[in-house]
């Protein structure tokens, strides 16, 4: 058996994880949620809930990643030989593979629609965006070309391996896709609805806040940091012994953060800026509401709206291909190591078996359209499963797991390198993950079985 990999550098670990945190979540879910809540308020539950429940989660990743050096199955086994606790791997492997399946049907999207916008097919002053995404989605085609085009990206970085594939293309994708948002920022300074939209994002309306609007922001919090789906457990275990656990976590739960709240001072401004376009358009807001308030927003000057629309999908695709890779290499990490077969071998195997569960949920939006399950389609029903049911089963577990379960002494060691970092963390961790983050997961678990079933 190969020598187990390692990243190459700190910075390397860091922007990986952190690649591995920013996804579609942070730029299309985020706003979407900060628009349907109330907008500053839940931005600062949200990032109360990052402090409280996502971080000290991650941590927890990163303990069993780094300590174990295994992908998320096996450092189960290694910790808990015999025990049951071994599911917390089963479901992290699991979901990361269901996630990836329909991953990459909405961030092929984001491939089209940057196409899409340099050709100036979203710039015509008489297309129908609403029709436009209706017609793209529901062409078989056209749906699974772009599909297939962005697995095969993640599928060729997976097999140059941890140091030449993942650091270095994430060395490469973080900058650029912070140097984009950057200038995307910039360029809605000069929207007129540079001042609403501001104020929606900076100035909290404490009467919106509703138990609802709270759980909302705990699970974006949650969900953004991608814990429980074994891509941090598996980035943690190649990592060297001298990366310092906390900072590491906050170093990425900063760079998620960044990127979330960014992605609002992108899209409000410039949605406040267009009459008659609501902040609350929900899931529809990325594929046809913003194309046509790029458009109207940069009326007076069209070059800018080609720019500033592709450079914005361009943005999206980069996010998707970050989080892409983690979700590949989770999965790939595990056939690589208890197969024992080559990286190789065991990237394509996900690749095909996950393009074709893809297949499925790309069709879903189409010829597939009436195959439901409890009146879900293919692409809803992965959804659901992975979101609703097993990340918070999982992420519960997983705190219990290094709370209660798992050696205290080995937590600390983990947490503080042997005693080289100061122990006064360790304590407050602990208290989170007994206590804070099992309660506030499980709550939204529940809440979201009774929106599910219409309770």
């Amino acid at each position: 058996m190969e020598k187990h990999a390692n990243f190459g550098s700190r910075m390397g670990a860091i922007f990986a994880a952190a690649g591995s945190a920013v996804g579609l979540g942070n730029i299309w879910r985020f706003p979407m949620l900060v628009g349907d809540n109330g907008g500053a308020a839940f931005i600062l539950i949200y990032i109360v809930s990052i402090l409280f429940v996502g971080i000290p989660i991650m941590v927890g990743e990163f303990v069993i990643g780094r300590h174990t050096q295994s992908n998320m199955i096996e450092a189960f086994r290694q910790l808990a030989p015999g025990k049951w606790w071994r599911i917390i791997g089963v479901m992290g492997i699991g979901v990361a593979f269901i996630i990836l399946s329909y991953y990459i049907v909405v961030s092929g999207w984001t491939l089209y629609y940057a196409y899409s916008s340099f050709s100036g097919a979203l710039s015509d002053p008489d297309c129908n965006y609403g029709a436009f995404f209706g017609d793209f989605v529901a062409n078989p085609w056209l749906s699974l070309l772009v599909a297939v085009l962005f697995m095969l990206m993640t599928h060729l970085i997976i097999i140059r391996g941890v140091q030449n594939g993942i650091e270095k293309c994430s060395k490469v994708l973080m900058p650029m896709l912070l140097l984009i948002i950057g200038i995307l920022v910039v360029c809605t300074f000069s929207m007129p609805g540079i001042n609403e939209g501001l104020t929606f994002l900076l100035k909290p309306d404490f009467s919106k806040l509703t138990i609802s609007v709270v759980l909302a922001a705990m699970g974006q919090a949650f969900y953004s940091l991608s814990v429980a789906m074994g891509c941090l457990c598996t980035y943690a275990s190649y990592f060297g012994r001298n990366t310092r656990l906390v900072s590491s976590a906050l170093s990425v739960s900063s760079i998620d953060t960044f990127v979330a709240v960014l992605s609002g001072f992108i899209i409000f401004p410039a949605v406040f800026s267009v009459p008659g376009v609501e902040v609350n358009a929900g899931p529809g807001l990325v594929f046809q509401t913003l194309p046509y308030v790029f458009n109207m927003a940069f009326g007076n000057v069209p070059f800018l709206a080609y720019i500033f629309s592709g450079l914005f999908y361009i943005l999206l695709f980069l996010a998707a291909l970050t989080s892409a890779i983690s979700l590949h290499e989770a999965v790939t990490a595990y056939v690589h190591e208890n197969w024992h077969i080559t990286r190789k071998k065991a990237s394509t195997i996900v690749s095909v078996s996950a393009m074709s569960m893809g297949v499925l949920c790309c069709l879903s939006f189409g010829v597939l359209s009436h195959w439901t399950i409890f009146g879900l389609t293919i692409f809803d029903l992965f959804d659901v499963v992975s979101s609703t049911i097993i990340l918070p089963l999982g992420g519960v577990l997983l705190a219990l797991f290094v709370g209660w379960y798992l050696n205290r002494e080995l937590v600390r060691k983990e947490i503080t390198n042997d005693g080289q970092v100061s122990q006064r963390v360790f304590p407050v961790l602990m208290f989170l993950l007994r206590w804070v983050a099992p309660i506030a997961i499980l709550t939204m678990f529940i809440k979201g079985l009774m929106e599910m079933f219409g309770m």
